[in-house]
């Protein structure tokens, strides 16, 4: 399934979560929040529960209007302060636990996964079926891996060419991790 077309109409995103893309939007905050409201999301709160297909509406047009690289920056700002369970102390602990992560943050029907495969000792592949852009789903991952980095790494995360894209109409992203 592409980009920006939930799984199933009744699905629904945190408050916490669809205010982290006001967060993201930093010095813009307010455009976001503009944003929101012409699809359906005034005033979100914290403990409130918002349309998946609305915030995706939202994302779609942040990536029409303003671009990527925003998205990236609201996919950075969703890890950078969340709070981990005990025991998650390095990348690939970290990225194994974006899927559980992801499903507490929604609910009512299918919304895909995140799936990370390790490849090598410093290495690994994420693989993400889900409705969101690639630019904010390499954000997410970009901001884990430098969270839970050792010192003195080098992380990179790149999207993997070879392989079919969301926004390509494919049905999952693969991107290519390595710290």
């Amino acid at each position: 399934m592409a980009q920006f077309q939930a799984y199933a109409s009744g699905v629904m995103v945190n408050g916490q979560t669809v205010l982290s893309v006001v967060k993201g939007m930093g010095a813009f905050s307010k455009t976001a929040s503009e944003i929101l409201a012409r699809h359906g999301i005034q005033a979100p709160e914290p403990a409130g529960w918002y349309s998946q297909q609305s915030w995706l509406n939202a994302f779609q047009e942040i990536a029409k209007s303003i671009g990527p690289r925003t998205l990236n920056q609201i996919g950075q700002s969703i890890p950078a302060n969340a709070k981990f369970p005990p025991g998650i102390d390095n990348v690939e602990k970290a990225l194994t636990s974006l899927d559980a992560a992801y499903h507490m943050n929604h609910r009512g029907g299918e919304i895909g996964h995140y799936k990370f495969t390790k490849t090598a000792e410093r290495k690994g592949v994420m693989e993400c079926r889900n409705p969101y852009p690639c630019d904010f789903d390499r954000g997410i991952i970009e901001a884990v891996v430098r969270r839970f980095a050792p010192p003195g790494s080098v992380p990179s995360v790149t999207h993997d060419a070879s392989k079919p894209c969301r926004g390509k109409q494919g049905d999952a992203c693969a991107f290519l991790i390595s710290w």
